[in-house]
């Protein structure tokens, strides 16, 4: 049995390479420090909440490699990769994980530009006159 677990995050159009090995809880994305990396609090809980949910916080050290999307996707998708790291380390989380919808990939992603809308579904302003 290996040391090292693996899990793919992903949340519209970011993805997540999530590494987790045995060690003191040290976060590392994309080689910064979590606090270096996200500037908002919020983010950087989400990013540790299925660490946070099964109590592991302090055993596992967190390698992570996010590329494409915003800071909030980025989050999303190291949330989803560290829970799905976090099952294959161990099997009897995956009812807690579930229950907390943190193994279910969010499938909502930016609708594409439609022509004559400037947007997606934004159109110029009706004038009647």
């Amino acid at each position: 049995m290996s040391n090292q677990f693996y899990g793919t995050g992903r949340r519209k159009s970011a993805v997540a390479r999530v590494r987790l090995l045995p060690g003191q809880g040290t976060f590392t994305i994309n080689g910064k420090d979590i606090e270096e990396y996200f500037g908002y609090e919020t983010l950087k809980e989400l990013a540790k909440s299925p660490l946070q949910l099964t109590e592991k916080l302090g055993q596992y050290d967190v390698k992570v490699n996010v590329k494409g999307g915003g800071f909030t996707g980025q989050a999303g998708a190291i949330r989803h990769g560290v829970a799905r790291a976090l099952l294959e380390a161990d099997e009897e989380l995956k009812p807690v994980l579930k229950r907390a919808g943190f193994l279910t990939r969010d499938s909502r992603k930016k609708e594409r530009k439609k022509p004559g809308f400037k947007k997606a579904r934004k159109s110029s302003q009706f004038s009647k006159r």
